[in-house]
């Protein structure tokens, strides 16, 4: 199993100094991975100065040699495929191929979207989402791409230069569960990053979820079942190892492959520098 820190991109994550002094601090106590979030409006932390997340990573890659990098996770409808496909392997190659690329809707719709007049009808953004899913591995790929799609145009169009990855950064998929749309997507890419109706950002979830999810996922991958696939599932666990360990445990056992270290959504020390560096120097449950 790896373990991973999760920052919002705002607060006092907002300034890349601050994120590299995060990931610099995981890397040295242990940690496999760092995850920030993506968002440019939240109106439940408006007020708040936000920082743009590839950004943020630039500053991370810079200051470590060894953890994943990435977001957690990035709206793709919100994009233009080619200026992602763009961020995403300039930090590939910035970071030596440690980048991993988490996707999904995003939201709040409302916030993210209808704020700034584009479409937020989920059936369009969930269309979006695949279609920009499948450029972005083409367009990383440093291959000609031609596309005529119902919502992305490509024409004779080659972007250099291909990720270090290849093919591509893995590719996961979040979304709610039970909603199943989300997690049959994710089968089709390299891992699931579920969040739970009854276990919200920072609440460890349910071990009978946890089974029900990696059960249908499985179930799911009818192509390319043999290559690797993670099961990526967080909550805030506390600093003593041991307790630590016997509430992640039996999630490992039921599937889970990676654990995302994050703040309670609604405490206080969401967005704040000094209790995530106690947290992330108490080290891993594991190393």
């Amino acid at each position: 199993m790896r373990f991973s820190i999760n920052i919002p991109n705002f607060g006092d994550f907002a300034d890349p100094r601050n994120v590299a002094t995060v990931a610099a601090a995981a890397e040295q106590a242990g940690w496999d991975g760092l995850f920030v979030w993506d968002h440019v409006l939240h109106r439940q932390h408006q007020g708040r100065p936000f920082g743009d997340p590839w950004m943020l990573l630039t500053a991370a890659a810079l200051a470590t040699s060894r953890i994943r990098l990435g977001t957690l996770l990035t709206p793709v409808p919100r994009y233009r495929p080619q200026q992602l496909a763009r961020q995403v392997a300039t930090l590939d190659h910035l970071s030596g191929g440690r980048v991993i690329f988490a996707a999904g809707l995003g939201g709040p719709i409302e916030d993210e979207y209808r704020s700034f007049g584009d479409a937020a009808e989920p059936r369009v953004l969930a269309e979006r989402l695949d279609e920009g899913l499948e450029l972005l591995r083409r367009f990383w790929s440093g291959e000609p791409v031609d596309h005529h799609g119902p919502h992305y145009e490509a024409r004779d169009v080659t972007l250099l230069p291909a990720t270090v990855q290849r093919p591509g950064p893995p590719v996961w998929i979040g979304g709610f569960w039970p909603h199943r749309a989300p997690m049959r997507r994710a089968a089709r890419w390299d891992g699931a990053a579920p969040l739970f109706a009854t276990a919200r950002h920072g609440r460890v979830p349910d071990v009978a979820d946890v089974r029900e999810v990696v059960d249908y996922v499985r179930r799911q991958r009818t192509v390319g079942a043999d290559r690797p696939f993670e099961f990526v599932l967080g909550g805030a666990t506390p600093p003593d190892r041991a307790k630590a360990m016997d509430m992640i445990g039996p999630l490992r056992d039921a599937g889970a492959t990676w654990w995302d270290e994050r703040q309670l959504q609604t405490g206080p020390d969401l967005d704040r520098l000094t209790p995530v560096l106690r947290r992330i120097e108490a080290g891993p449950p594991v190393v």
